[in-house]
């Protein structure tokens, strides 16, 4: 386990932070610009030195302010994957992995350069300069040098907030690649939602220095109550599904979970494939009757399970659009004055509606934890 109990006061700001988070797939931390998140990397890295505390990985102590420990960063075989790049400029791409790059005798084959090589598709860009790549090669080769050093555990302080939209959308793939065929945890720090639903494994809510929430993906953002930090605009709730058909002539996809199916875009996944699908809120409408006449694809009946209204114009409402025994959480944002005409209160039967163009291919991502293990298993 990855255990981090620390305070560290940085002028008038006070970080005081206490979470255990497992040795596999990611971790992330999110929260707004701030909030502490890379502060946390920092110390986990070795940095910066927290006023009291203790820091392990496994059976590993890498600070502990009881016992006057405070390894070195070259010594706690962490990698770091900064926004920016940082390579350097003098080196070819192969000059920049092979940097720093450590021949452990028990290093892990998948670690190998040219496994890493292979598993960021960098092959073509050995011989070029930094200077002659995009921000997504840039990243994917400083991903590459910092797996290179053979670490324990790699930190990715919001590897993606420098790139654009087109090259955000290069490099996720690969990340998801890291979390699914290697054996390193990774720790991502992220502001970012879309990102958080479609890589992280755990979620770590950071707000003013504080550990605010913590819980699998699913949990943490259908929770009404942590709306704030979730992000009001983007929230929503995710679901996990398996692609159950794909309809070629009109472009859809239809997305099984347990009391309906999905229809959402073309995913161009094959049958059978487990995914994570987000759903704003904002893109769930209600009704009190199943419609008829509506160009809607995506009715789903269901319960209401809780209402959070505010003083202004807006209520959210979370239901359960699953199967007796196994809950779907879906949540709805309507205005105020439709949650009392609609009369919705717990309990109350009621219909979502939710538009398939609404859902965009950011809301995807192919997910199975099951399936990793067992792959890490037979390595």
């Amino acid at each position: 386990m990855i255990e981090v109990d620390i305070e560290k006061r940085l002028g008038t700001f006070e970080l005081a932070v206490k979470f255990v988070a497992p040795t596999s797939g990611i971790t992330a931390l999110f929260g707004r610009s701030g909030a502490g998140k890379t502060t946390i990397v920092n110390a986990l890295a070795g940095l910066l030195r927290p006023d009291r505390g203790r820091i392990a990985v496994g059976d590993d102590v890498l600070f502990s302010a009881a016992e006057g420990i405070d390894r070195p960063p070259e010594k706690r075989r962490l990698g770091y994957v900064f926004q920016e790049a940082r390579l350097f400029p003098h080196y070819s791409v192969r000059g920049n992995l092979a940097y720093g790059m450590r021949r452990d005798l028990d290093r892990d084959p998948s670690l190998s350069f040219d496994a890493v090589v292979d598993l960021l598709k960098l092959g073509t860009l050995l011989a070029r300069r930094p200077h002659d790549l995009s921000g997504g090669e840039k990243q994917r080769v400083a991903i590459g040098r910092a797996l290179l050093a053979n670490p324990r555990l790699l930190l990715m302080d919001e590897p993606l907030a420098s790139l654009d939209l087109a090259h955000r959308a290069e490099i996720l793939p690969f990340i998801e690649r890291l979390r699914d065929r290697l054996r390193v945890p990774i720790v991502y720090v992220s502001h970012a939602m879309e990102e958080i639903v479609r890589l992280a494994d755990v979620l770590i809510l950071i707000s003013d220095g504080r550990v605010a929430a913590q819980g699998s993906v699913e949990e943490i953002t259908g929770r009404l109550d942590l709306r704030p930090l979730t992000g009001r605009f983007e929230a929503g709730a995710v679901i996990r599904a398996s692609v159950a058909g794909n309809d070629l002539a009109f472009g859809l996809s239809e997305l099984a979970f347990p009391g309906g199916r999905l229809r959402v875009p073309y995913l161009g996944l094959p049958l059978g494939t487990p995914v994570r699908a987000r759903i704003r809120a904002r893109d769930v409408a209600l009704a009190l009757e199943p419609p008829k006449g509506i160009s809607i694809l995506n009715i789903f009946g269901g319960e209401v399970v809780e209402i959070a209204a505010d003083r202004g114009p807006l209520a959210d409402v979370r239901l359960d659009i699953g199967k007796p025994g196994r809950p779907v959480i879906l949540w709805a944002r309507v205005t105020r004055r439709s949650a009392q005409e609609l009369a919705l209160a717990i309990g109350k039967r009621v219909y979502a509606l939710v538009k398939s163009v609404a859902l965009d291919r950011m809301s995807f991502s192919p997910y199975d934890p099951a399936r990793r293990e067992v792959a890490q298993d037979d390595e």
